[in-house]
């Protein structure tokens, strides 16, 4: 793929204050896009953006709780405001607390169906008569392979959720194309981020990362470098698709999947 250039190009990154999310930001703004990173913890999504203008990078912070459906149309709303344009929306906001499906309760599982899967809804509503304004546009979701793929205790909010996303892809992807926005998700795999904490110590991930036949955990450059694809040139003609980057352990003959 020829070296991506974003220069010119505004990148608005939902949950872009730390792991994945902040990858993303680092590698869209190193490709001279002019990031805006969205985070509920507003500190923080300042201190990511100013990190990035410290490197002599674009970048400014907006904090907005995507489980609010108005605060999401704000968003962008602001960042047209701000610089005029929105060329990429990726939505990789997520929530999803460890809590066996027993002791799921309404709060819960509204507020995980909230962030990531109805936000990618408005976010996405708002972003598109600017984005055709513009002669097209780029959306693209932070899916996973827990819900489309692989299933694990604990998360069957979270996995609804996700299955919901890859739905919204598609569908979203058909009406979109007349516009000339693509629509296109990415599925990460065990990604080295606070998050898995989640899942267990240092042991417990290293017990998981013999089981990836890649052998070791996904970093979160790996996700953002499918998500720089994906808005590139090189993807004007692929919508409606997810890319899975897992290392390999959703394939049926994984031990990450089959022990």
């Amino acid at each position: 793929m020829p070296n991506p250039d974003f220069a010119g190009k505004v990148v608005l990154v939902t949950g872009g204050a730390q792991g994945i999310g902040a990858a993303i930001c680092q590698l869209f703004a190193r490709h001279a896009a002019t990031v805006v990173v969205a985070d509920l913890q507003g500190e923080l999504a300042q201190a990511t953006a100013a990190a990035l203008r410290a490197q002599g990078l674009q970048a400014s912070a907006c904090q907005c709780d995507l489980a609010e459906p108005e605060q999401a149309a704000a968003l962008v709303g602001r960042v047209l405001a701000q610089h005029g344009r929105l060329d990429v929306l990726i939505h990789n906001a997520a929530y999803f607390p460890l809590t066996a499906f027993a002791d799921i309760r309404p709060p819960l599982l509204q507020r995980t169906l909230a962030v990531n899967l109805q936000a990618l809804f408005w976010l996405s509503q708002a972003a598109q008569a600017a984005m055709r304004r513009q002669g097209g546009g780029r959306i693209i979701a932070t899916s996973s392979v827990t819900g489309p793929r692989v299933a694990y205790p604990g998360l069957a909010h979270y996995a609804a959720s996700k299955a919901g996303v890859n739905g919204f892809i598609r569908a979203a992807a058909l009406e979109l194309a007349a516009d000339r926005i693509t629509v296109n998700g990415v599925e990460p795999g065990m990604i080295r981020t606070p998050a898995m904490d989640n899942l267990g110590d240092a042991d417990v991930n290293a017990a998981i990362a013999r089981g990836i036949p890649l052998g070791r955990l996904g970093e979160p450059g790996d996700i953002a470098a499918a998500m720089l694809f994906l808005a590139s040139d090189a993807a004007a003609y692929i919508t409606g698709q997810t890319i899975v980057v897992d290392g390999g352990a959703t394939l049926p003959e994984s031990s990450a999947v089959m022990p």
